[in-house]
């Protein structure tokens, strides 16, 4: 039962192994977790880009509306110079007027909240949130790395009776624990 202290070989006592084992298997519990973590992260990061697409296409839209609106009212005022006929003067006026509140309003919509610069905000609140779920994703990622070297480094002592490997796959263990709070808490502390 007695190792080589030469060659850094020590027979594990069978309650070591229980040990090592039980690390393995909070190691693979730690694991599942990072992995739906990171599961979920990437999921609402490709949610989140789709709003944001979708909400700079409305801006797009809005802003597209909002330049033949001006147009038409900017030709209107060229004809109602032309115009000499009160009846049509006052009819092209309140086209002109029609079409510059439109376009006001497309331009800011408050109550709505679909008016361009609105639509801006939530643009960019959307791109936010996605670069936010993004970064937890990475850090999830990396904690998923380090917890699946940690369980082969742990197996491995079970194999070869190195106690310090059980040791180098608890500390990887303990490193992924941070990776998985700062996805939670700080994301972007690294990323």
């Amino acid at each position: 039962m007695g190792g080589d202290s030469m060659s850094g070989h020590v027979e594990t006592p069978e309650g070591g192994n229980k040990k090592v084992a039980l690390l393995i298997a909070v190691l693979a519990l730690m694991l599942a977790l990072a992995e739906i973590g990171g599961k979920q992260a990437e999921n609402e990061a490709v949610a989140k880009n789709i709003d944001a697409s979708n909400l700079w296409a409305f801006f797009q839209a809005k802003t597209i509306r909002g330049t033949v609106v001006r147009t038409a009212a900017e030709a209107m005022e060229l004809d109602l110079a032309d115009t000499t006929d009160a009846p049509a003067r006052e009819r092209m006026q309140k086209r002109i007027e029609g079409w510059k509140a439109t376009a006001a309003r497309y331009d800011s919509e408050p109550e709505t909240n679909e008016g361009r610069k609105e639509l801006a905000g939530r643009a960019k609140a959307a791109e936010q949130a996605r670069d936010d779920h993004k970064a937890r994703n990475e850090n999830f990622e990396i904690a998923s790395g380090l917890l699946q070297i940690g369980i082969v480094v742990a197996s491995a002592s079970i194999i070869t009776g190195v106690a310090l490997l059980a040791l180098v796959g608890g500390g990887l263990g303990a490193v992924a624990l941070g990776f998985m709070g700062l996805a939670l808490f700080a994301p972007h502390l690294l990323f």
